[in-house]
């Protein structure tokens, strides 16, 4: 039930606020673990299971699609009923999935294991704990929001240490065992402390500042599918590209002849310069808009993409990736900022789920698409290429919509 009695208006953008922002960063950071703990293991499934590279990255595509599906779903939910119980069940759903994932037998078993259980549990994670934040702030919602998607990077950086110090001793199998009781020791717990509701104005989408100078929703002049789909289009493009370096960057160094550790110290590398590129990110939204935000990160991608082409040096290789995830850290939470200064606050949840789970369908795609060309050509150069290309299609719409846009947002673009 809510407690509506002890929420008001000073709630928004209050203490409390920020002290929920930072336990769900603390969520985020243990369930997401399943977006990349298997591109840590990717060489050493596909040695056990014996198969090329395009097969042995469908575990990560039916990852990505269980993802992508559970950010729509649990949207949904979330906006009926809060994002308490999700969580907790996410809980549940990841601790099984990793025990089981790291007791299977075959590849399939493998792949629908981090599919069902492992993908869709960890999205409750990621978008729908975003939109649950977007609800507690107004006038610093671009930060809090890069803050709260930062939990996803943080994963990112945090866990492939971790997994390199287990795996010489515990096996691949043995450390996906070791993260099941980990994600069921401390998600269903902090689950509960996130019982209490956003305040009633909040949920209601009453008229609230979204910025320094309170500016009304934005206009594109387009309608609220119209709009959608574009984002669909855009989120499908930038994720297509950014899946190249973040899935394969560890098989890449091993193929290189670097080894598997300095692949995961490359993808640490990487997600922890994303996460001050998010909360740089988080600050330009909150004075230019989302739309310019997300255009600016998507061309500096592009641009950081390219480097990986002619630099595969050891050290250049570091460097490269660096830059890669300063680049790129602040495209997807720019998303969920574009969908609250555009659409109706009391649909958040679910509008903020479809897009995500554009980019993770393009994470997915991109993911396996780098692998068949990598098996077609016998080289990533190819990959880094077609990563390009699609990132073109995610400058072009978000410039279309910018070129659109009316209103205070535009005049501060």
């Amino acid at each position: 039930m809510r407690a509506t009695s002890i929420d008001t208006p000073s709630d928004i953008d209050g203490a409390y606020a920020w002290r929920r922002l930072a336990l769900c960063v603390l969520i985020a950071t243990v369930g997401n673990v399943g977006m990349w703990a298997f591109v840590v293991v990717l060489p050493q499934v596909q040695a056990d299971f014996a198969v090329d590279r395009a097969y042995a990255s469908l575990p990560y595509t039916t990852t990505m699609i269980g993802f992508a599906l559970g950010n729509v779903l649990i949207g949904r939910i979330v906006d009926r009923f809060g994002v308490a119980l999700p969580i907790g069940l996410a809980g549940a759903a990841l601790g099984a999935g990793f025990v089981l994932a790291g007791l299977s037998g075959s590849m399939w078993q493998f792949a629908a294991l981090q599919g069902l259980l492992i993908g869709i549990g960890g999205s409750a994670t990621f978008g729908p704990l975003i939109a649950d934040v977007s609800h507690w702030f107004a006038r610093r919602r671009g930060i809090a929001v890069a803050i709260a998607a930062s939990g996803n990077y943080f994963a990112g950086a945090a866990w492939p240490v971790f997994m390199q110090a287990a795996m010489p001793s515990l096996g691949w199998r043995g450390t996906y065992v070791a993260i099941g009781v980990i994600c069921l020791a401390t998600l269903v717990p902090l689950a509960a402390l996130l019982r209490r509701r956003p305040p009633a104005e909040a949920e209601a989408g009453a008229a609230a500042p979204v910025g320094p100078r309170h500016r009304p929703r934005a206009d594109a002049g387009l309608s609220p599918r119209a709009l959608q789909g574009l984002l669909i289009v855009a989120g499908i493009g930038c994720c297509v590209a950014m899946s190249m370096p973040q899935v394969h960057i560890v098989a890449y160094a091993v193929d290189l002849g670097y080894g598997l550790a300095r692949g995961a110290e490359m993808l640490s590398l990487m997600l922890a310069a994303g996460i001050v590129s998010r909360l740089a990110s988080g600050f330009l939204a909150d004075a230019i808009g989302g739309v310019p935000t997300l255009l600016i990160g998507s061309v500096l991608q592009g641009l950081a993409l390219a480097l990986y082409i002619p630099f595969d040096g050891l050290a250049a290789l570091y460097v490269v990736s660096l830059v890669f995830g300063l680049a790129q850290g602040g495209i997807v939470p720019s998303y969920a900022i574009i969908v609250r200064e555009y659409l109706p606050a009391r649909e958040a949840g679910q509008r903020v789920g479809i897009v995500i789970m554009a980019t993770i369908v393009g994470m997915a795609f991109g993911g396996w698409l780098s692998g068949w060309i990598y098996d077609l050509t016998g080289s990533y150069d190819a990959a880094f290429v077609n990563g390009i290309a699609w990132n073109l299609l995610n400058v072009a719409v978000m410039l279309f919509i910018l070129m659109r846009t009316r209103g205070p947002r535009a005049a501060a673009a």
